[in-house]
């Protein structure tokens, strides 16, 4: 239920077979609980003390409480995990479907508006920000949500919709669609989202160092443009 995904060590693109499933035959939940704390210091610089982390951070209660929704939900218990998961959205306005299965040491970041759907998949140590969609794009049954690998960075705003993979240590841009598969060590920004860098793995709290693209597009189109006018004045 809680245990870690398969990681395949070259790149390329991840296969839903490679990081499909998160299994463990013994969970531990509390080693779970006690990671999704720890990784808060090393994800947070504004993290001082333990007492403010573990009262002050609605992205550690949200993921604690779908512990335990999690757990009742593959124990096909009615009812509850659903009533848990609303519950947690309501104090903390992060919504987790019990359903979701997300791995060790996760850290979300501030966390209001954050959803994940019912058949979303969260690798290990994986960092999402504010308002953040994790869900489907219709109304199909089965598996209808994103596949996250390992460090996995998301970026405040962005949206991962339908049935895909996004490879181990890929960075989405805060503000992104993503709409397909993405390969390991990648870096995706904009309105669809675009590979713009194929190296990595990326510093967890660098996400906001991104090239801008059509900035730099835009700029060398301007430069073009002023060169063609400056030879058809000469030319004239």
């Amino acid at each position: 239920m809680f245990g870690s995904l398969p990681v395949r060590e070259e790149r390329g693109n991840p296969s839903e077979s490679s990081i499909s499933e998160v299994r463990s035959p013994k969970p531990n939940l509390w080693s779970f609980l006690w990671q999704d704390f720890q990784i808060v210091f090393k994800r947070d610089p504004a993290a001082r003390n333990w007492l403010e982390v573990v009262f002050c951070y609605p992205g550690l209660h949200a993921l604690a409480i779908h512990r335990l929704s999690h757990y009742l939900w593959r124990g096909y218990v009615p009812f509850l995990p659903r009533l848990l998961s609303h519950i947690a959205r309501f104090l903390t306005g992060i919504e987790i479907h019990p359903g979701a299965t997300i791995g060790r040491g996760v850290f979300i970041d501030h966390g209001m508006g954050v959803v994940i759907g019912e058949t979303a998949i969260i690798g290990d140590h994986c960092l999402i920000y504010q308002n953040v969609t994790l869900g489907g794009t219709g109304k199909e049954s089965g598996k209808r949500h994103p596949t996250l690998g390992h460090s996995v960075i998301v970026g405040a705003g962005a949206k991962v919709l339908g049935n895909i993979c996004i490879g181990s240590h890929v960075r989405i841009g805060a503000g992104s669609i993503v709409l397909g598969d993405v390969p390991h060590d990648c870096t995706v920004v904009g309105v669809p989202g675009r590979i713009i860098s194929r190296s990595g793995p990326f510093c967890p709290l660098e996400h906001g160092k991104l090239p801008d693209v059509e900035g730099k597009t835009i700029r060398m189109l301007l430069d073009r443009i002023e060169k063609l006018e400056q030879k058809i004045q000469k030319l004239s």
